[in-house]
């Protein structure tokens, strides 16, 4: 399917690796012009495709934002992958002032700054798409380890819904995407440490996370490929008259009627 990207001018944030760099990945395929960002390059990402930046301080996303104008000279489509969580497990109890902070400035902020910077030159330009991934985590938080996390990207999706309402009459589209579980570096690591735990394999490590998450009736996590496909389609024209929705992809982890 020719998604109509070529020559796009896109930023995405958090490429470095994981479900980022299978976004930054197939757009580059799609012909778009790319920038993407993280702290430190991996070996995998060519330099010029690359911007340094810590983007949970307004310094950071203030260079990002700076190096968006002077190299693509704007942007056509923004999609702010960059989240996550470090917070410890023990409850609402293990969380205090700093645990919390951190999970804002990593997961709502970043994308709260960029668009400030960056969308008013794409609707002096009448059109543009920004695309924030949230979490099905929004609705489903895990009490023990990541209501701070949950909290932040309920933030952000709402924050991504009134956004839409106001920018969308004048050409740019706002759409938000809810992966579940998806199976990255980082989640691996996590089900090979709970397989080790448990003295069982990395697919008894796997059923672990499943079990926690109360089920995935498809029986696997998603891959990175899989919901970088979603955005792509998302950011396309192809979608030309989708804006202000979410759409979950978690292999039916939330049920639905």
């Amino acid at each position: 399917m020719n998604l109509n990207l070529d020559g796009r001018r896109v930023l995405i944030t958090g490429g470095s690796k994981g479900m980022g760099a299978a976004v930054v990945a197939l757009f580059r395929e799609a012909g778009a012009k790319v920038l993407t960002t993280a702290r430190a390059r991996t070996a995998a990402l060519p330099e010029e495709l690359f911007i340094a930046a810590d983007l949970t301080a307004p310094e950071g996303c203030a260079t990002v934002a700076d190096a968006v104008n002077a190299r693509l000279g704007g942007v056509d489509i923004i999609v702010h992958v960059l989240g996550g969580s470090s917070a410890p497990g023990g409850g609402f109890a293990a969380l205090g002032e700093a645990e919390w902070q951190r999970e804002l400035d990593l997961n709502l902020f970043p994308a709260v700054r960029l668009d400030r910077a960056l969308l008013p030159g794409m609707l002096a330009q009448g059109e543009g798409v920004i695309i924030h991934v949230t979490s099905i985590q929004r609705e489903l938080p895990l009490p023990e380890s990541t209501t701070a996390y949950a909290a932040a990207k309920a933030a952000l999706s709402t924050y991504s819904k009134s956004l839409s309402k106001e920018v969308s009459p004048k050409g740019v589209r706002v759409v938000r995407v809810a992966p579940g579980w998806i199976e990255t570096e980082a989640s691996v690591a996590l089900a090979e440490r709970l397989a080790l735990q448990a003295g069982t394999d990395y697919e008894g490590g796997k059923q672990i996370i499943m079990e926690s998450l109360g089920g995935i009736p498809i029986g696997r996590p998603s891959k990175p490929a899989e919901v970088a496909n979603l955005i792509a389609f998302l950011a396309s024209p192809l979608a030309a008259t989708i804006t202000g929705a979410e759409y979950v992809i978690d292999g039916g982890t939330i049920p639905v009627v």
